[in-house]
């Protein structure tokens, strides 16, 4: 079993896309060379920036996720773009073909949820 963790972001206008670039990169120079890294890669899919990382486990990727350069990413993520995140065991990794319908589904998941608990 591998830690698959599928982002999708879209920047909320053409004055941030340079900042968003700015963090991306640093970002996946930080989850290249990160522990417990399998595999990192990014696409732009239907106008959303897309990252497909493989992890050891969900331990290296939080690791990752809560430090350096991509700590500091997430600080600034609402303050340039839209999106989200999620991550989930597999014994497969997907392929690109199927991310952006499976990160839209979930975020679509997490919307409904969302909205429940605002009802609540």
């Amino acid at each position: 079993m591998v830690y698959v963790s599928i982002t999708g972001f879209r920047a909320l206008s053409v004055w941030t896309v340079p900042r968003f670039w700015w963090h991306a990169l640093g970002s996946m120079r930080q989850a290249q060379t990160a522990p417990g890294n399998l595999s990192v890669d990014a696409r732009r899919i239907n106008g959303v920036q897309h990252t497909l990382s493989v992890w050891q486990d969900r331990a290296a990727m939080s690791a990752y996720r809560g430090s350096a350069a991509h700590l500091e990413a997430m600080r600034v993520f609402p303050k340039i773009g839209t999106g989200h995140s999620f991550g989930f065991l597999t014994d497969e990794v997907p392929v690109w073909s199927a991310i952006h319908g499976r990160w839209r589904a979930e975020g679509e998941r997490r919307a409904t949820e969302a909205a429940r608990r605002a009802q609540v």
